[in-house]
């Protein structure tokens, strides 16, 4: 008998939007029917980088892909947080009814599960309307939503106050064994300019109140990594490591499968890759300076540089050059890839990388060392457990003027493969992360419980 009709609604960025179309396929390897709802500007993104590498049909076998509007014009900057986040709950919410309401007109059968993101809380009252039931999910670390959940205790402890601004500059922790974070790395106040900080902080609190509507929490983590956060919050349940096995994210550009062959022609563990995701961008300066650290440091090197990754400052004369510097040298450039395939080649090495979660997940998975190069906010987190709690890399110190120097990118890299430790643990951490999700292992467990609810 086939089972339950489930909506999968992530936060629309990439970064959300990958764990959750990973944890969709899962979900229809289980027998679920799965539509996949994003915005319109997403869903054309993610069908036009589908179409483009020919693999438009291979979401089939049970995702569907459907769309809602965000209430921004197409013209607006969908990478302004605070524009984006403040826009989301006044108008997605309607539309997101409309498209309930229209797919049971349409004939398909009724959801009967809602798998949403946390950060949209929201849609969990939207799902109780049409007597849908609510599991949510966390697409980062256990410890970045504990941070939320334990805005309350920020406020007693005197670190915060109760508009989310700063009383206090310093480091702290939840609790012992979790990463230290410094008060001015709070996610709602290093993601945003000052003067829209309080959106994000309102969203965040009223995530947390409507989280309640959820049966379960599951998150991309498994227990072994963040062993004081689970126990700080049991009843979020690590389902992670997520993995597509090949199969489409949900990319918003076409992936470059040229750099497989070219780290198919490396030797073992000589590569290495740089990639700062989807959201950091480098100015002029700073982006020549990794580009020629890249080069001091005498190693081959794949390096992502999406179209919008250094607006202003680089000419594209100078980025053209570069690029034909390189062929027939030693580095190759690209402006998207299957992460995954790359971190899980024997060429790879080292990953210099921003420290979202996926990008960390993925990096432990395989057993790569890191160069950790953050942004913002959750990104500090995460690279405090890979350089302080895992030990698995070093983190990049960047000059008085806060720019990452060509030396320094050359040391640390040199520092991070040489060193016999790192790479030790690193590959230690592979094996735990993949024990987690084998049978008996503490993610697949819990994943069976979120799949007996579903079931239900």
């Amino acid at each position: 008998m086939a089972k339950a009709h489930v909506l999968v609604l992530p936060l629309p960025a990439q970064g959300h939007i990958t764990p959750l179309m990973e944890l969709s396929y899962r979900l229809v390897d289980h027998g679920f029917e799965v539509t996949f709802i994003t915005t319109e500007v997403h869903h054309a993104l993610v069908v036009g980088a589908l179409s483009a590498s020919g693999s438009e049909v291979a979401l089939g076998g049970g995702i569907h892909l459907a769309s809602i509007p965000d209430g921004l014009s197409n013209d607006e900057d969908r990478k302004d947080l605070n524009k984006l986040f403040d826009a989301i709950p006044r108008h997605m919410p309607g539309h997101l009814e409309q498209l309930i309401a229209g797919l049971e007109a349409a004939g398909r059968p009724a959801a009967k599960w809602l798998v949403g993101d946390v950060s949209m809380g929201w849609s969990f009252e939207v799902a109780r309307k049409f007597g849908i039931r609510a599991v949510s999910v966390w697409s980062a670390a256990t410890a970045s939503l504990a941070l939320n959940l334990m805005i309350p205790k920020l406020i007693e402890d005197g670190l915060i106050d109760d508009k989310g601004s700063l009383r206090r500059h310093e480091m702290f922790e939840l609790a012992k064994g979790m990463p230290q974070v410094h008060t001015s790395q709070l996610p709602w106040i290093n993601d945003s300019v000052p003067e829209g900080r309080h959106i994000i902080f309102d969203m965040v609190t009223q995530n947390n109140k409507l989280n309640a509507l959820a049966e379960m929490t599951v998150a991309n983590s498994f227990h072994e990594a963040e062993p004081s956060a689970c126990g700080l919050f049991p009843n979020i349940l690590p389902i992670g490591p997520l993995s597509a096995d090949k199969k489409p994210v949900g990319n918003f550009l076409q992936e470059d499968g040229r750099c497989i062959k070219w780290l198919d022609a490396q030797p073992d563990r000589s590569v290495v890759y740089v990639a700062f995701g989807s959201i950091a961008i480098l100015d002029g300066r700073q982006f020549k300076e990794l580009a020629e650290g890249l080069e001091l440091a005498g190693r081959p090197f794949l390096l992502v540089v999406r179209p919008d990754f250094s607006p202003g400052g680089l000419s594209k004369a100078w980025l053209d050059e570069f690029r034909q510097h390189l062929y027939g040298r030693r580095g190759m450039v690209v402006s998207w890839c299957s992460q995954q395939q790359v971190l899980a080649h024997r060429a790879v090495a080292c990953f210099v990388s921003h420290c979202g979660w996926n990008s960390t997940i993925e990096g432990v998975s395989n057993g790569v060392p890191f160069l950790c190069w953050t942004y913002f906010c959750d990104q500090h987190l995460n690279r405090n457990y890979i350089t302080n709690l895992w030990r698995t890399g070093r983190a990049v110190s960047p000059d008085v003027d806060g720019i990452v120097t060509k030396e320094e990118l050359r040391s640390k890299v040199e520092q991070v493969i040489g060193d016999a430790g790192i790479k030790e643990r690193a590959r230690l951490f592979a094996d735990v992360a993949r024990q987690s999700i084998s049978e008996g292992g503490s993610s697949y467990e819990n994943f069976k419980r979120f799949v007996n609810l579903l079931s239900e």
